[in-house]
């Protein structure tokens, strides 16, 4: 699967993450913006690698090739409500292709994007759904994100994520890597 990282590329999903370095990783860096009330960008899940505050709005944080985080994008203005957004994605490693993404530098893998606040609740609920069965986000299999995808799109029900499944997705990473 075009996917799935040769095994230098990333730690197997259970394993914990080793600082990149410079020389060997191209880092995906993305950018999240805080102003009360206005425009609120905050992340869901994932694991960053590093951090830095730009000013007191605005901080950026990094990720290495094949990590997973979900971007939440919210803004109002003075009627209410104007943007409402979720972006689950996939970083990538230096070659691989990708999708540009507003504030992720270069961009990734989009592996899910809903927009509408009613759809943003529905995947918060399936998160928590999967945090419950003591499943990271971070590590659930790419194929499961894009199912919950194409199932809001058409307005279908997606299937759950169980433990079963999960462990499916390891051993054939396993295999893979």
């Amino acid at each position: 699967m075009a996917n799935i990282a040769p095994a230098t590329a990333a730690p197997a999903p259970d394993e914990p993450l080793a600082a990149p370095s410079a020389d060997t990783q191209m880092l995906t860096h993305v950018e999240v913006h805080w102003h009360e009330g206005a425009r609120e960008d905050w992340f869901k899940f994932g694991k960053p690698v590093a951090s830095r505050i730009i000013d007191r709005h605005v901080r950026t944080e990094s990720y290495a090739p094949e990590q997973v985080f979900a971007l939440v994008r919210w803004a109002a203005n003075e009627h209410g409500t104007i943007r409402s957004s979720l972006d689950i994605v996939r970083t990538v490693a230096r070659g691989e292709a990708y999708t540009t993404l507003a504030q992720v530098d270069p961009g990734g893998d989009i592996l899910l994007a809903v927009s509408g606040w009613p759809k943003v609740a529905q995947v918060f609920r399936l998160i928590d759904a999967i945090e419950a069965t003591g499943i990271d986000p971070c590590v659930v299999a790419p194929d499961h994100w894009r199912h919950v995808h194409n199932r809001l799109a058409i307005a279908a029900k997606p299937r759950a994520y169980k433990p079963e499944r999960h462990l499916a997705w390891l051993a054939r990473w396993r295999i893979i890597a």
